[in-house]
């Protein structure tokens, strides 16, 4: 059986997008760029020193042919550009010099491409921060109709395939919205159910996770993790979802037998929905050392289009395999 991403790389293969990687001055982002392009699974664009790229790429043995280079001190259309960014943050203040000033700054560029339509998808945050590139995504792709809250999903690929999708959990949020109150945790598991159509071709069955299961525990915490699932319901009525569960009721069939009898998740979750960020970052790294899983993320979602943060510590991999994601997220975005 082929590895979810050998199957993303062969989904990704059959319809190629734009892609627009902002750091091409660093050496990883090169190396991904022309792994992108040997693969076919995306038509590359790279901004940055076009000198200092051909000479890493020469250094490396690596062949840039097919790939874009925009130069980042000699940016097309940055005055177009600048004068759109203003118009959109003027209202809070945002002054011409101080639009021109951003927009030079090669995520913001890159983010205005996307905006335009001149490429699909971004990846960046192997230089930039988190949030330059959170900002980035916000203000020039904007959010999904109906949705107001940026997040991020892990995909954890485990060892024990009787979990999950034969082994595949998505987690969210386990990278960005620190404390999300009902509105936002809602947002949160309709956009992840989203996610989870766009990249494994199948319904979800999501767990609203907390300490109890239907009513075993009173707190306000536990409140807000069933007003946030009351929202979701709303939001998305088809979706399957239900809580408020515990995650070995979540997880495991004879445990969610016998804590939530008659749900249509319980034991067979595919994704798992916590209810702040300290769980959700404890738990896809505890699940990633203690059972060796592979995780791959944090990847943004809930925007009008796929985009993506990256560690500062990530390798070319990485952000190979985030791109070959979110090429596939495009072709399947509803």
């Amino acid at each position: 059986m082929a590895s979810f991403m050998e199957n993303i790389f062969e989904k990704a293969k059959k319809n190629p997008k734009k892609v627009v990687l902002p750091e091409g001055n660093d050496e990883r982002t090169i190396e991904a760029a022309v792994k992108a392009t040997q693969l076919n699974i995306a038509k590359v664009t790279i901004i940055g020193m076009p000198d200092k790229i051909k000479q890493i790429a020469k250094d490396k043995n690596l062949s840039i042919d097919g790939i874009k280079i925009i130069d980042i001190n000699n940016l097309p259309d940055i005055d177009i550009y600048a004068n759109e960014f203003y118009e959109i943050r003027k209202a809070k203040g945002m002054t011409p010099e101080e639009a021109k000033k951003i927009m030079s700054r090669d995520v913001y560029y890159g983010a205005m491409m996307v905006r335009k339509g001149i490429v699909d998808t971004f990846v960046a945050g192997a230089v930039n921060t988190t949030s330059d590139v959170s900002r980035a995504a916000i203000y020039l792709i904007g959010m999904k109709e109906g949705i107001k809250t940026l997040s991020s999903f892990f995909v954890m690929i485990l060892p024990d395939k009787t979990f999950g999708k034969d082994g595949v959990l998505f987690y969210s949020d386990g990278g960005f919205v620190i404390d999300p109150d009902p509105e936002q945790l809602s947002d949160i598991a309709v956009t992840t159910g989203a996610t989870y159509r766009e990249l494994m071709g199948e319904e979800p069955r999501i767990a609203m996770l907390s300490f109890s299961t239907k009513g075993s525990a009173r707190h306000a915490r536990i409140d807000k993790v069933i007003k946030a699932l009351e929202l979701a319901k709303q939001k998305d009525p088809t979706l399957i979802i239900d809580g408020e569960m515990q995650g070995d009721a979540a997880l495991v069939p004879a445990v969610g037998a016998k804590k939530a009898p008659g749900s249509p998740v319980a034991g067979k979750a595919t994704v798992l929905i916590f209810p702040d960020l300290d769980s959700g970052n404890i738990a896809y790294k505890l699940t990633e050392r203690l059972a060796k899983a592979e995780a791959y993320g944090p990847i943004y979602q809930g925007t009008k289009k796929p985009c993506s943060d990256l560690s500062r510590g990530c390798k070319a991999s990485d952000i190979l395999n985030v791109l070959a994601i979110n090429v596939v997220r495009l072709a399947n975005m509803r």
